[in-house]
């Protein structure tokens, strides 16, 4: 089990990087993380959500994500507040208080879904979350020291000293645990290290000696293009390049900003995340996500001015692409009429689509596969053009006006619309940019209106995915003491 001092030391990356070093080597593994706080989600073959994090690790592991890789998912909706998903479906909104309560129950499903794999496979590597120390939740955690125990597991901590702090947060974490939950740790590793190692020994030394836990490794700090699963990403902070440049609404419940990992494998791509107004005024494609609270976010719109922008970038003739949530913001209104994901009824979208939703208390969640039924606009060289994806969405949306389909699905339903300028862009599919082709072709008509090089050769996402996985295993197996993690293991 792999423990952090904190959020985003990076417990997801390092579980992922086991995960192949160990399918590298012959092993059957599976990664497990017993609950995940996210808006980073995806939806299995047989339709159940589970979080991004851990479809990244079976994806390492070299196996098809399954939900019992992460049995509890929260999905935050207020401050106070989560939807709650046990085994991949909904299973109800609770406040932290009400969630706590329910510990018994839950204990049974994590370790239900943890016997299933731990019976299939050789090795699972198991994720904890956030920091490993937090007191005031021990005796209800079922996610780090408490499912440790619960299960006797030996744990590895890990500290991030890219933050700074790295030999004080580790000492404090472990200072701070209880006897038992001490002995547990079978050795520290610090990670994304920046500079010359030699520096860091006599610290390391001095941190053995006091805490009586032996370092298994520095992992330095390395440049992925993996998926991440929270909103503690560094990926909110862009990409540059020179070309076509991207923006992407920074809404306060963005969900599934894994969607526009494969943009940032383009290199002439300048990818910046807006939070404000005045800040797309160069953009050639504007892209609204998905979120979790689409009337709360479309309040955020409106409230920072950025509602503005958009009418503003709309009558320019830039490109706009609503994802899921922003597919819905596109259109005349959201209605929400069981206060599902929001305290407020109702409340206008951009009107740019003939289109209304209302949010729903059934949620969908599917994978699906489809094609372009249009050539219009950003479509242009893309009918008839395959699609896959997947749709995580409440609400059901409603044509309301003259509109042009713009994706059919294999189902026979229309999978997204299209302004008649062809400008404008709803669809529900989540992962729609993993498409090569169709990734490659709207890229390309964008670039050929600036006059920029065509790119007649797509780049194949999940080769390079691939690459990545590879390049995080060589990194990783080099800087670790993989000897020692072995006799851990007992292998």
């Amino acid at each position: 089990m792999l423990l952090g001092t904190g959020s985003s030391v990076g417990k997801s990356t390092l579980t992922a990087a086991l995960c192949r070093i160990f399918y590298n080597e012959g092993y059957k593994v599976a990664p497990f993380k017993a609950q995940n706080m996210a808006l980073n989600s995806f939806v299995t073959k047989d339709g159940k959500e589970m979080g991004r994090a851990q479809v990244v690790q079976a994806e390492a592991a070299g196996i098809e994500p399954r939900v019992e890789m992460n049995p509890i998912l929260m999905k935050p909706i207020t401050n106070i507040g989560s939807q709650i998903i046990l085994n991949g479906k909904v299973y109800k909104n609770l406040t932290a208080c009400e969630y706590y309560l329910e510990k018994d129950f839950l204990k049974a499903i994590v370790m239900n879904a943890y016997k299933v794999l731990s019976s299939q496979y050789e090795l699972v590597f198991i994720e904890g979350a956030g920091g490993c120390a937090e007191i005031n939740l021990r005796d209800k955690d079922i996610v780090n020291m408490g499912f440790a125990e619960m299960i006797d597991a030996p744990v590895i901590l890990v500290g991030d000293i890219d933050k700074g702090g790295v030999f004080a947060s580790l000492y404090g974490s472990v200072m701070l645990l209880g006897p038992d939950d001490r002995k547990r740790i079978q050795g520290f590793i610090i990670n994304k290290f920046r500079g010359d190692k030699n520096l860091l020994i006599p610290g390391i030394k001095m941190l053995e000696e006091k805490i009586g836990i032996p370092c298994l490794g520095i992992v330095p700090y390395v440049d992925l293009n993996i998926d991440e699963e929270d909103s503690l990403t560094s990926k909110f902070e862009g990409k540059k390049g020179k070309g076509i440049h991207i923006g992407i609404i920074k809404l306060p419940h963005i969900s599934n900003f894994s969607d526009f990992t494969p943009l940032e494998m383009e290199e002439d791509i300048n990818l910046s995340y807006i939070t404000s107004k005045g800040q797309i005024e160069d953009v050639d494609l504007l892209i609204i996500p998905g979120t979790k609270s689409t009337i709360e976010d479309m309040h955020f719109i409106y409230e920072k001015g950025i509602h503005k922008d958009i009418y503003q970038k709309y009558e320019s003739g830039a490109y706009i692409l609503g994802i899921c949530g922003g597919y819905q913001m596109l259109g005349k209104e959201i209605v929400d009429p069981n206060q599902m994901e929001s305290s407020h009824n109702i409340i206008n979208g951009l009107g740019l689509l003939n289109v209304k939703t209302i949010i729903t208390k059934e949620k969908s969640m599917q994978q699906v596969q489809g094609k372009v039924i249009s050539k219009n606009g950003l479509l242009k060289n893309l009918e008839n053009q395959k699609l896959w994806g997947y749709e995580i969405h409440m609400g059901k949306t409603q044509f309301i006006g003259k509109t042009i389909p713009a994706i059919e699905l294999e189902n026979g339903t229309v999978g997204g619309i299209i302004s008649s300028c062809g400008k404008i862009l709803g669809t529900y599919l989540h992962g729609i940019f993993e498409n090569d082709i169709f990734r490659r072709e709207i890229l390309n008509h964008i670039r050929k209106e600036k006059n920029l090089e065509i790119l007649e050769k797509e780049i194949d996402y999940k080769k390079e995915r691939e690459k990545e996985y590879e390049k995080l295993a060589s990194v990783v197996s080099k800087n670790l003491d993989l000897k020692k993690i072995k006799e851990i293991l007992e292998l």
